[in-house]
């Protein structure tokens, strides 16, 4: 009866997960075809990769290769005696450790091996005497295993890190040696993102050396422990078979895994590319929020993130299929042909090991077991990487997290269309420092104001002010609204992309066409600042490079000013935002503002910028002020 119960249920739960297994599937079915659908009915709006597009110091692009090869063997011998000074030194004494770790591990499991043979036999034979010796002779052994596992451990630990030591010394002295990192990060393109490989690759790639060696080592000694037991006691022909399916299977999955290699090394390019743009953005945090493109670097951020999650999808998904053949070839049929070649010789009549007791069955059975794990010790060389990113501040989401000498005072923001007045507004610095205790005057549209002081004067403290970077400690200020008020900043900022979008940033070119605007006012605008042969030098204005490495100072800031006269506000700040422009460039630029009706604050020390302003606003340093008309008999100060 409880067998034929026993039947019935096992039949019962194969329905029941076969039923189950089936409403998994249409359901997975069911919600891709319905997020298919959704994708289809949005196929209209442009995802962020779509709308932008860039380039990181990058001028012929080329798929990333990862081969071995002589080459490869050759940087890797060179890398290696770098971080292995000589045979005699400490890190030789670590490889010897490990090694000797090794050896101390495989011999403590075959003795487990051994002994819980003899255990089990003790048991089934009832010797209460030989348990109980058995018995104890296991948990004395314990603290020794233990203490082989844990040195294994040290020992790897500590060879990884006087690997690192050695090569991040010697790759520092070489890159701080006279001006290499200048010459790196300004003058030579073939290196991208020199941080993370001084910092993150290094450690990669001394941990996977070091896991190389020893998950090489361990697997050859099992190995040839295991094929010496196995020709002791089943013959030459078991441990045959195996090393013949050993060598093929091992062929053949590593030639499917070759795009590994290459989809690792375009993983690790994408994550840097990823890091690089957030660094981008905390680098120009304040030229970026003067322009107010917090939404254009939001799509550049996503644009770059839908690279990297893209391309980790399609790395999971060859993971994934990799896996399952893995799993057949060398796992299942492993065991297979691990069988069927232990029990040759027990089909054989007048074979010894019919006659030779139970002394090694467990290690016997164990093999075919232990031969499936024989092919899969290549995966063992790489390692998993996962970094989690920890938000310290959880409130800040929601704006309940602000710096209390941040806070805002008693002063009040009015928003009126032509017209920026300062209303006993005082310069407070963040950190509570005073600058001018009330800051008062009037600008209307139309009036040009030329801004001067010393250094620390509060010049770009009231600009921040403007800008809203800065809190309002008291008085009143009333500016234009948002989208009126433009920034140039004496360091302008270039955003990743194409040609066009270093004009209309922030906008995207989605947003330009919906403004109306064309591609010949963008050609005219480059005329206005003589930055016309850019077209042509570049590739037209589709062109996408890293134009913080390819634009000059000057260049920069003519396209900077390209940038206002496409924005046309009702009043610019600029931030001594011609100082690497000529005299009568620079003319004609502050002319077209003029003519198309821009009212300008000019921050400049030169005197030739006197004639296209109406009023100064000079600041002495010590809190004090002073605005005025600009007449024949106003002293003009500069160079």
């Amino acid at each position: 009866m409880a067998p034929n119960f026993s039947k019935i249920t096992s039949r019962t739960d194969v329905k029941i997960a076969l039923a189950a297994s089936a409403a998994l599937s249409a359901w997975v079915i069911r919600n891709s075809l319905k997020s298919s659908k959704h994708k289809n009915v949005k196929s209209n709006r442009l995802s962020p990769e779509e709308q932008i597009q860039y380039m990181i110091k990058e001028k012929n692009k080329k798929d990333p290769k990862a081969q071995v090869d002589a080459r490869f063997l050759a940087e890797l011998s060179a890398l290696w005696k770098i971080m292995m000074p000589s045979l005699w030194c400490k890190e030789s004494g670590f490889m010897v450790m490990v090694a000797l770790s090794l050896i101390s591990r495989s011999m403590c499991d075959l003795w487990l091996i051994q002994h819980t043979t003899l255990i089990e036999g003790s048991i089934i034979t009832m010797n209460h005497k030989e348990f109980r010796r058995l018995l104890t002779q296991f948990f004395i052994a314990m603290p020794v295993i233990s203490l082989v596992n844990n040195a294994l451990k040290w020992s790897i630990g500590e060879l990884k890190l006087r690997l690192r030591t050695n090569l991040t010394m010697f790759l520092y002295q070489q890159y701080l040696k006279g001006f290499t990192y200048y010459q790196v990060s300004n003058l030579d393109n073939r290196i991208s993102n020199a941080d993370q490989l001084l910092t993150t690759d290094i450690e990669k790639f001394c941990d996977t050396v070091v896991d190389l060696y020893s998950n090489i080592s361990k697997p050859m000694l099992d190995i040839g422990i295991y094929l010496y037991r196995l020709t002791v006691n089943l013959g030459a022909s078991t441990p045959g078979i195996m090393m013949a399916y050993l060598l093929l299977s091992g062929v053949f999955l590593t030639y499917l895994r070759r795009p590994t290699a290459k989809m690792t090394v375009h993983e690790q390019k994408l994550e840097g590319e990823f890091r690089y743009v957030n660094s981008r953005l905390i680098t120009y945090s304040e030229e970026v929020a003067f322009y107010q493109g917090n939404h254009r670097e939001q799509l550049t951020l996503l644009a770059s993130f839908y690279k990297l999650t893209r391309h980790l999808r399609n790395f999971l998904n060859f993971r994934v299929g990799m896996g399952f053949i893995d799993n057949i070839i060398a796992k299942y049929v492993a065991i297979t042909v691990g069988f069927y070649a232990v029990s040759r010789p027990f089909f054989a009549v007048d074979h010894n090991l019919l006659t030779a007791g139970t002394e090694n069955d467990r290690f016997k059975v164990i093999s075919p077991t232990y031969f499936s794990r024989m092919p899969r010790g290549s995966r063992d060389v790489k390692r998993e990487y996962t970094r989690t990113m920890v938000d310290s501040f959880p409130n800040s989401q929601n704006g309940s997290w602000i710096p209390a000498i941040l806070a805002p005072g008693a002063g009040r923001i009015i928003y009126q269309d032509k017209i920026i007045r300062f209303d006993k507004v005082p310069l407070v610095t963040p950190n509570g420092d005073v600058l001018i205790k009330d800051l008062t005057f009037e600008v209307r549209s139309g009036i040009n104001v030329l801004v001067c002081g010393p250094n620390g004067c509060g010049k770009s403290s009231m600009f921040r002010q403007l800008g809203e970077l800065w809190p309002i400690f008291g008085g009143t200020l009333t500016k234009p609204p948002k989208g009126k008020l433009f920034y140039v900043p004496q360091r302008p900022y270039m955003t990743l992309g194409t040609l066009r979008d270093q004009i209309i940033y922030p906008q995207t070119r989605e947003e330009m066409q919906r403004r109306g605007r064309s591609d010949e006012q963008l050609h005219r605008f480059l005329e206005i600042v003589q930055l016309s042969y850019l077209t042509n030098r570049e590739g037209a204005l589709d062109a996408v490079e890293d134009w913080m490495d390819v634009l000059s100072g000057g260049e920069k800031q003519r396209i900077a000013m390209a940038r206002l006269f496409y924005h046309e506000p009702q009043f610019a700040i600029l931030d001594e935002c011609t100082s690497a422009v000529s005299v009568d460039v620079e003319g004609q630029m502050y002319q077209y503002c003029r003519e198309v009706g821009i009212s300008l604050f000019t921050v400049s020390h030169r005197k030739s910028l006197w004639k296209h302003h109406d009023h100064y606003l000079q600041m002495d340093g010590r809190g004090g002020f002073v605005f005025g008309e600009i007449d024949n008999e106003t002293q003009e100060f500069g160079s």
